[in-house]
């Protein structure tokens, strides 16, 4: 009995430690994972768009890619398919081949252009400093670097300032890269990048400021001026720090033209058959002096509705012209331009100083490090702060893309708005000048010996322009004009 007893014990020892041995065994019972269905691989497109699937054209243009690329459009290879590819088919170069088979007449009326050509500003400015040629345009301008005061300037406009062109995609600023040719207008770009291949019939007032930013009109439509190149006015002050500058500088906010304060955009007045040359350019006496004995003006949608114009703008919105009331108008008006009361302001930029250094002193730039060019900021900013070895002191053709010996550096004396500059025109009318070519121009070889030192052109610079700030008139707007009066206008009474 007292046998039985202690067994009966182990055996309740026992059994917690075989009830824990027996749960160490036993797995746990879960359902089984439902199989996931295999991703079906997209079969790829045969043709260009086998890769480039994003590069979707718009129905107008829904056709096989190489009719304006080149290459094949059947091969599946990538040497194959870009076998006599034409990266930018709608390049100046290549655009009366690609574009031209649907739109002759559009390219012929583009070829004569002052957008395409810029032989108006290429010619003020080697005329001011004494060539006595006329060239057609910018790509005839010589491309070398003679030792001459016309050489230097020649390589200024090719490298300096000739970057803004249907030729060049733009710096790289993220509101700045564009297409060239055609696709500058008609191709949408987002912070650099080729957005859509959708072509737009009208660009949006963004495609006009990719190439009409700075302090150029086009801006100040929309009451931007660039801050100073010095660091004292850079916003954030004197940041190392990665920071986004959309056009290349800061700018102030100033008031925008009355006109983009009422909704209208850049091509509501310069249609696209003014900015080619085939049609009749806007004026303000255009629309805001018509009457109705006269036609409507054919340079924008414009239609008469009583003894009043009326704008339908792009978008379809309707704008009533205001008319010409004030007798002040009819006083002045064959002598004083209109901006010259109605400028809000203007660019004055006095004066403006280019050196083209070829030597390795970059330390006397580091307060200019902001310069409106991504090449000569990336420049700096490698050989002033970079541990990597130097790079020589060179700068691309804005024309060819080859480099050059020497860096375009470029300051000011001042930058100004406030006032605008009333002068009289060589045809007699009071107009608003700008100090476009108030340039001084200097040159130092790799040695460090002076080429040039301040080359200036043969007059003070000035010249008329038209200023995108149009707002009422003040209350003392005859004080702009009244010293350019003659006695005898001076002695008229008052209105």
């Amino acid at each position: 009995m007292r046998l039985l007893s202690l067994l009966l014990l182990a055996l309740l020892f026992l059994m917690p430690g075989c009830r824990d041995q027996e749960k160490k065994q036993q797995k746990p019972i879960t359902a089984p994972k439902p199989s996931r269905p295999q991703a079906q691989k997209v079969p790829r497109k045969p043709g260009c768009l086998g890769c480039h699937q994003a590069m979707i054209p718009d129905g107008n243009h829904a056709f096989g890619c190489s009719r304006c690329h080149g290459g094949d459009n059947k091969a599946s290879e990538q040497d194959k398919a870009h076998t006599g590819l034409i990266s930018r088919p709608a390049h100046p170069d290549n655009m009366a081949s690609t574009c031209g088979q649907c739109h002759p007449d559009q390219i012929r009326q583009c070829g004569g252009s002052l957008h395409l050509t810029l032989k108006k500003a290429v010619n003020q400015t080697r005329q001011h400093f004494g060539a006595q040629d006329t060239l057609p345009g910018l790509t005839r301008v010589p491309d070398q670097q003679e030792n001459t005061a016309i050489g230097l300037v020649d390589d200024m406009l090719r490298r300096r300032c000739l970057r803004c062109h249907l030729y060049s995609p733009g710096d790289r600023y993220p509101y700045v890269t564009r297409g060239t040719g055609c696709a500058a207008c008609h191709l949408q770009f987002v912070n650099g990048d080729l957005k859509s291949h959708r072509f737009l019939a009208r660009p949006g007032d963004w495609q006009c400021l990719s190439c009409h930013y700075g302090n150029h009109v086009g801006a100040d439509y929309y009451g931007q001026y660039e801050h100073d190149y010095n660091w004292e006015y850079r916003t954030p002050y004197a940041t190392r720090e990665p920071f986004l500058r959309p056009y290349g500088v800061e700018v102030h906010d100033l008031a925008p033209d009355i006109h983009q304060q009422r909704g209208l955009v850049c091509i509501d007045c310069h249609t696209g058959s003014s900015l080619m040359d085939s049609g009749a350019a806007p004026t303000c006496l255009g629309c805001h002096g018509w009457h109705p004995d006269r036609p409507v003006p054919g340079f924008a949608r414009l239609d008469a509705d009583g003894d009043q114009l009326v704008l339908t703008g792009v978008d379809g919105t309707s704008h009533r012209v205001p008319s010409l009331r004030d007798p002040a108008h009819t006083k002045y008006g064959d002598r004083v331009a209109c901006q010259v009361c109605h400028a809000q302001w203007t660019f004055n930029d006095t004066t403006t100083y280019l050196l083209r250094s070829e030597t390795d002193d970059y330390d006397m730039m580091e307060r200019l490090t902001v310069q409106a060019s991504s090449w000569v900021e990336r420049f700096l900013d490698h050989n002033l702060y970079s541990d990597d070895d130097e790079w020589d002191p060179a700068m691309p053709d804005g024309i060819t893309g080859r480099k050059k010996p020497g860096i375009w550096y470029k300051g000011f004396i001042q930058r100004r708005w406030e006032q605008p500059i009333i002068a009289r025109d060589r045809d007699g009318i009071i107009k608003v000048f700008r100090p476009i070519l108030d340039l001084r121009l200097s040159a130092v070889d790799e040695e460090g010996e002076v080429l040039f030192d301040n080359l200036k052109g043969k007059d003070n610079g000035l010249r008329p322009y038209t200023p995108h700030t149009t707002g009422p008139a003040g209350l003392f707007y005859r004080r702009r004009f009244a010293p350019l009066l003659d006695e005898k206008e001076k002695a008229m009474p008052r209105p």
